[in-house]
C-alpha cells in the first residue's frame, strides 16, 4: 500500500492523467486556440505592431504575415531584452534566458523563458509524464522517496540586471515552490551551484542518506553521478544503495545507446525508463505508454506547431505544414510559436510521426547534426541504431561516440572516422566495425550506395577513446553541465581533430 503521502499523491496523479487523455481528443482545437491566443497576447508588442497581429484572422494569414525565423533572426531582439528592454516579442516581462549549448556549435544561444512557458510547458509537462507513469503503474511507490535531478546553474546577465541566465533545468529548479523540496533531492542550494564538478560530488555525498526512488535528466551526467555514488558507498550497484528505485525520466539524447549502462548500474526488474522531449524553447512531447517508445506531442502547452518536410529544411521558401497536414513515416523539421515570444522559430530538430490519432512522434535528429560529406545523408537515428546493434552483437557497452568524415585524398577514398568511448570493449573489434557498417547500409540507402564496392566511401575507421576523453573535451570547452553533450555527427573535422589532440596528449 505504501505511506499515506505516497497513496495520496499517486491517486492525485492518476486523476490528473485524465487531462492528458482529454488533450489527445482535442489536439487540433487546442492548437487553433493557442495560435490566436498567442497573437492576441502579443498584439501590442513591437513584433505585434510590426506584423499587425490584430488583423490576422486565419492560419493562412498568419503564414503570410510572419516570416520563418531562426536564432540569428531573433538574436537582436533577444539581446535588446537582455539589455533591459521589454515588450519586444512578448508582452510579459522576461526574467530568464535559458542558455543552450546546441549540438553543432561552441556558440551559446540565449532563449527567452517567460513565466507562462514555465507553467504551461515545463511544469505541466513534468506533471503529464509523472501522471501517465502513475496511470500505467497504479501501484507505484515512488512518492515514498525523492526524485534526484541533476540540474545546471544560473547567474545574473550582468551586475546591474535583474535577468538571470542558466540552463532550463536550473531555471525550473529555482522557480519551483518550496513544497517541491520535500519530493526532490538535492537541496536547491546544492542543485544551483555553479561549479558542476563540485555539485556532482556534493550530490553524491548528500543523496546517499536519502531514499531516492526516481531519477531525471540527461543520461551522460546521471551515469557520472551514479558511478560516484557507487565509489562513495562501495556498493556493487545502485539497487543496493536505493532498493526503492523505480523510474528514470530521460531526455536530450537517444537513450538506447546508454540503456545497457543503466541496466548494469541499476539491475532491477522494477525500473521503468521514460523519455521526454524538452528543450530550452519548451516542452514538446513525452512517452505516455510503456509498450512503445514514441512520444505524445504536447499540443496544449503554450506552443503552436508547424512542420517543414526535412528535404526542404534548408530551402529559403520551403513548404510549411500545420499539424493537421502531417503524415506518418515522413520526417519534418519543427517550427514553433510559443508563449515566450518565439515566432515561427526553427528549433533545428527533426521528427517523424508514428501516429496522427493521437499525434505521436520520434525525434530523428537535427537539421544541422548530420553527415552529408559524400551524399550519404546520415542522421543521428542511423548512427545510434548502428551503435546499438554492433554493441549487442559483440557484447559491448558504449559510453559515447562521435563521427566525422575523412575526405578524399590522393591516397584513397573518403571514409567516416569514429571515436568511441567504451564502458566495456567489444569481444571482437573487427566484428563490431562490420556490424556497424552493415547496419548503416541497412538503414540508409544513400550510405549503402556510397559504400557500394567502396566507390565513394571506404570501410569506417574506429578509434577507441581512452576513458574520460569526452569528459575532458567538454571540460576544455567549459561545457561541464547538465544541458551539455558531445555532438555525435559533424560535417567537418574540427571536433574529431580536437579529440585526437587530447588522445595524443
Amino acid at each position: 500500500m505504501g505511506s499515506l503521502k505516497n497513496v495520496a499523491i499517486r491517486e492525485f496523479m492518476i486523476w490528473r492523467s485524465s487531462q492528458v487523455r482529454n488533450d489527445i481528443q482535442s489536439a487540433l482545437t487546442h492548437q487553433n486556440e493557442w495560435l490566436f491566443g498567442l497573437l492576441k497576447s502579443a498584439s501590442h508588442t513591437l513584433f505585434g505592431e510590426k506584423y499587425n497581429y490584430k488583423q490576422i484572422r486565419s492560419y493562412q494569414e498568419f503564414k503570410e504575415a510572419i516570416p520563418i525565423s531562426d536564432y540569428e533572426d531573433l538574436k537582436p531582439a533577444f539581446e535588446a531584452t537582455l539589455q533591459g528592454e521589454q515588450n519586444i516579442f512578448w508582452h510579459e516581462k522576461i526574467d530568464y534566458f535559458a542558455k543552450s549549448s546546441g549540438t553543432t556549435s561552441d556558440k551559446s544561444k540565449f532563449i527567452p523563458v517567460s513565466k507562462s512557458t514555465l507553467n504551461s510547458a515545463h511544469y505541466k509537462g513534468a506533471f503529464d509524464i509523472t501522471s501517465q507513469f502513475c496511470f500505467n503503474q497504479p501501484h507505484t511507490q515512488i512518492f515514498n522517496g525523492k526524485s534526484m535531478i541533476v540540474s545546471g546553474s544560473q547567474k545574473k546577465a550582468s551586475a546591474q540586471s535583474s535577468i538571470r541566465i542558466g540552463d532550463i533545468s536550473a531555471i525550473m529548479v529555482s522557480q519551483q515552490p518550496f513544497l517541491a523540496d520535500f519530493l526532490r533531492t538535492p537541496s536547491k542550494a546544492i542543485a544551483l551551484k555553479e561549479d558542476f564538478e563540485e555539485k556532482l560530488s556534493l550530490v553524491a555525498q548528500k543523496s546517499i542518506a536519502e531514499n531516492v526512488t526516481s531519477l531525471a535528466g540527461v543520461p551522460t551526467w546521471n551515469i557520472v553521478l551514479l558511478k560516484k555514488i557507487l565509489e562513495n558507498t562501495r556498493k556493487n550497484n545502485i539497487a543496493e544503495v536505493w532498493p526503492g528505485m523505480e523510474l528514470y525520466i530521460h531526455g536530450g539524447v537517444n537513450f538506447e545507446p546508454h540503456r545497457a549502462m543503466f541496466e548494469q548500474l541499476i539491475p532491477s526488474s522494477n525500473m521503468t525508463y521514460l523519455q521526454v522531449y524538452n528543450a530550452s524553447e519548451g516542452f514538446f512531447a513525452f512517452q505516455d505508454r510503456l509498450i512503445a517508445d514514441d512520444m505524445l506531442l504536447a499540443t496544449n502547452h503554450g506552443i503552436f506547431y508547424e512542420f517543414i518536410p526535412v528535404e526542404q529544411a534548408h530551402l529559403l521558401q520551403p513548404e510549411i505544414l500545420s499539424l493537421d497536414e502531417v503524415e506518418t513515416g515522413k520526417q519534418y523539421a519543427i517550427v514553433i510559436t510559443t508563449n515566450s515570444g518565439l515566432w515561427r522559430y526553427k528549433i533545428g530538430d527533426t521528427v517523424q510521426f508514428t501516429s496522427t490519432l493521437p499525434y505521436r512522434i520520434k525525434v530523428t535528429g537535427r537539421t544541422k547534426s548530420y553527415i552529408n560529406a559524400f551524399g550519404e545523408e546520415l542522421i543521428v537515428e542511423n548512427t545510434d541504431t548502428a551503435i546499438i546493434k554492433a554493441a549487442h552483437v559483440t557484447n559491448a557497452i558504449v559510453k559515447d561516440y562521435t563521427v566525422a568524415p575523412k575526405f578524399f585524398n590522393m591516397d584513397g577514398n573518403g571514409t567516416h572516422e569514429w571515436v568511441i568511448e567504451f564502458e566495456k570493449s567489444p569481444e571482437d573489434e573487427l566484428l563490431f566495425a562490420e556490424v556497424l557498417d552493415n547496419t548503416l547500409k541497412m538503414v540508409n540507402s544513400d550510405y549503402e550506395a556510397k559504400r557500394f564496392k567502396e566507390l565513394a566511401l571506404s570501410f569506417p575507421k574506429i578509434y577507441k577513446a581512452p576513458q574520460g576523453l569526452f569528459y575532458k573535451w567538454l571540460k576544455s570547452k567549459a561545457k561541464i553541465g547538465a544541458q551539455n553533450k558531445v555532438p555525435k555527427l559533424s560535417n567537418d573535422r574540427i571536433l574529431i581533430e580536437e579529440l585526437f589532440n587530447l588522445m595524443n596528449a
